[in-house]
């Protein structure tokens, strides 16, 4: 999931259009984007198109970012976009496992009236201090989570933090990494609000592909496409896993854990980073 491409739930119209696009994700929102007297339709609208055969044809996740639990239409978000094909439910305003669970438990409770072809999975978002304090927590509070999803704007501008600083920036990316690692799940980084600044979205996406994220949130379609060249690993890379994975394969054959290779010690973790950037190429 390099791109994950915001869909207004609210513009059916764009529906369609952002189906054709380069996102490797859609995440239709239900939140921010729609006013409160438009929210019953935007879920009739964004239900219908999750599992809708185009959508389900195509190679692309479904994440639908419903109301924050507690608000007025959580319940009936829940309700109408739990529909085959949802890949992924993306809750906002979670800060403690207990919220989670709760979430998860009412997930629970609509797949068991049936037609569901698989559990859909959940994604944290992480976006006050407090949900980065209990973000290790979060990502480990039950098997359906399956990653955090970093929120800047909402994390930094109640508090005058300065999205500018780099420092900052850093600061929270490694936080919710190093909980999303702690539990095994991934991390997806935060949406980028200025449109026009290509170079500002590409260095903040570069920092967090050094950190480990998967991808990155594109709130307009050209920022799809430099999420897609920031995430997409390099021939060198891929020339590399290729090696990495053949020489671990030898020293296996031979009996060692780990190896040398080009003049650097090689083990397991290193190993199966390889191996992970090779089956994403499909």
């Amino acid at each position: 999931m390099r791109s994950k491409l915001f869909v207004p739930g609210g513009r059916p119209e764009l529906f369609a259009k952002a189906l054709a696009g380069p996102a490797d994700a859609l995440s239709f929102d239900l939140e921010d984007s729609v006013p409160a007297e438009a929210k019953t339709r935007a879920r009739d609208d964004v239900a219908a198109f999750v599992a809708s055969p185009a959508m389900r044809r195509a190679a692309k996740l479904a994440i639908v970012r419903v109301n924050a639990p507690g608000s007025a239409w959580f319940e009936g978000d829940l309700r109408a976009v739990m529909v085959p094909g949802l890949a992924l439910l993306n809750v906002p305003k979670l800060e403690s496992a207990e919220a989670v669970r709760a979430v998860a438990a009412a997930m629970e409770r609509i797949e068991s009236t049936g037609g569901h072809e698989a559990p859909v999975g959940l994604l944290v978002n992480v976006e006050t201090p407090r949900g980065l304090e209990q973000a290790a927590a979060m990502a480990a509070a039950h098997p359906r989570v399956a990653g955090l999803q970093l929120g800047l704007a909402d994390l930094f501008e109640p508090h005058g933090i300065d999205r500018g600083d780099t420092a900052a920036v850093h600061a929270a990316m490694f936080a919710v990494k190093m909980a999303a690692a702690a539990a095994g799940v991934f991390a997806v980084d935060a949406a980028f609000a200025a449109i026009d600044d290509a170079d500002g979205y590409r260095a903040e996406a570069r920092m967090s592909r050094r950190l480990g994220f998967i991808g990155k949130s594109c709130i307009h379609p050209r920022q799809v496409t430099l999420a897609n060249e920031v995430f997409a690993p390099s021939p060198e890379e891929v020339a590399h896993a290729r090696r990495v994975v053949a020489a671990a394969a030898e020293a296996a054959r031979a009996g060692h854990g780990a190896f040398s290779l080009d003049g650097r010690m090689v083990d397991l973790p290193f190993v199966k980073r390889a191996e992970a950037l090779l089956a994403s190429l499909g």
